[in-house]
């Protein structure tokens, strides 16, 4: 598969990163996307881009500076049109940086920050984007899942613009690091930078869950509950083994539609992607578009009434069972986390 835009590929040799970030830090999604960077090419330096407002943002963009060795450089864009992570003023920036700034790349991660954007910078620079990467082959080829992860497709990018790519993070682990350098943090002159007069979308509000539990997307342990769960009010049993187990809640899209939990903890292909190293799923029957979202796991087990359940094939442990009995059994044995 072929993705042609013009002639021949750029052969600049820099790559520009959107830095998703929150109250002061970087997320981990975004240091997966340096990791992706680096296989672009040994030569290819990687800069930074931050927008918002106030000192949060200023906190975000001194620890990236030092979030990986292979940043050279922060770009910083501190103004209110930034506040919020809106596609359109976002997108308008990083096409305002990419013509002061030549880049052979412009890269974010699969989240829904990078989903929301991305695609509206390749409108603009008339590009095609590829998105979803799991694996970086060279400096304009890559591999990429189809059919809900039932393939993997070779696409070579031959556009005469920056390539465009949004990253499967889970594919790019972040390894420790011990090297300590700091990369150089610039302020984005925005006295130029114009916004379209009439912006299609405005910020509404967000919501966020108090609590304690890792991050869903960088978790190393993920409980899921599916339909099975009946209400909101069981589907606590997984909050109460997740807080157990130190580890994150997840939910089906069956789960997410019937209200028992938000959207912002479905798991799948629609949802979020994730790569724990334990994964437990408990009513959940394995529909293609879930199985997609968790292959990456390095154990799965599940736990269901069916024996026939389709996620009983990929699971490396599998019970069958009511994860009525099961899960207050687990709570009851299984230790307090410490």
């Amino acid at each position: 598969m072929l993705i042609d835009s013009s002639p021949s590929p750029t052969s600049l040799d820099a790559t520009l990163i959107l830095a998703e970030h929150e109250s002061g830090s970087i997320k981990a999604q975004t240091v997966s996307t340096v990791v992706a960077a680096n296989h672009l090419g040994e030569s290819s330096s990687v800069s930074l881009l931050l927008a918002g407002s106030g000192s949060s943002l200023q906190e975000a963009a001194s620890q990236a500076a030092s979030c990986h060795p292979s940043v050279s450089e922060v770009l910083v864009a501190d103004s209110d049109r930034f506040e919020y992570p809106l596609a359109e003023p976002w997108a308008k920036l990083v096409d305002f940086v990419r013509q002061q700034r030549d880049y052979s790349h412009i890269l974010a991660s699969s989240s829904s920050f990078g989903k929301n954007i991305l695609p509206r910078v390749a409108a603009l620079l008339d590009v095609s984007p590829v998105t979803d990467v799991v694996k970086i082959l060279g400096s304009n080829e890559f591999i990429r899942p189809i059919y809900a992860g039932n393939a993997l497709c070779r696409v070579r990018y031959t556009g005469a613009g920056p390539c465009v790519l949004t990253i499967r993070t889970t594919s790019f682990p972040v390894t420790p690091i011990t090297e300590s350098k700091k990369a150089t943090i610039s302020q984005i002159d925005l006295s130029k930078f114009k916004e379209d007069a009439v912006s299609r979308s405005r910020y509404v509000g967000q919501s966020t869950q108090d609590t304690e539990r890792p991050d869903l997307g960088s978790a190393r342990v993920v409980i899921t509950g599916g339909r099975a769960l009946k209400s909101v009010e069981n589907f606590k049993m997984i909050e109460k083994l997740a807080e157990k187990l130190g580890g994150a809640v997840g939910a089906t899209r069956a789960a997410v539609d019937a209200g028992y939990v938000p959207n912002d903890l479905q798991v799948g292909q629609t949802g979020k992607i994730v790569a724990p190293e334990l994964y437990m799923a408990f009513g959940v029957s394995g529909a293609i578009q879930h199985l997609a979202g968790i292959k990456d796991s390095k154990v799965i087990v599940a736990v269901n009434k069916d024996a026939d359940a389709p996620i009983f094939q990929v699971a490396d442990y599998g019970l069958v069972g009511d994860l009525f009995e099961v899960i207050p059994e687990l709570l009851e044995k299984l230790p307090e986390k410490k």
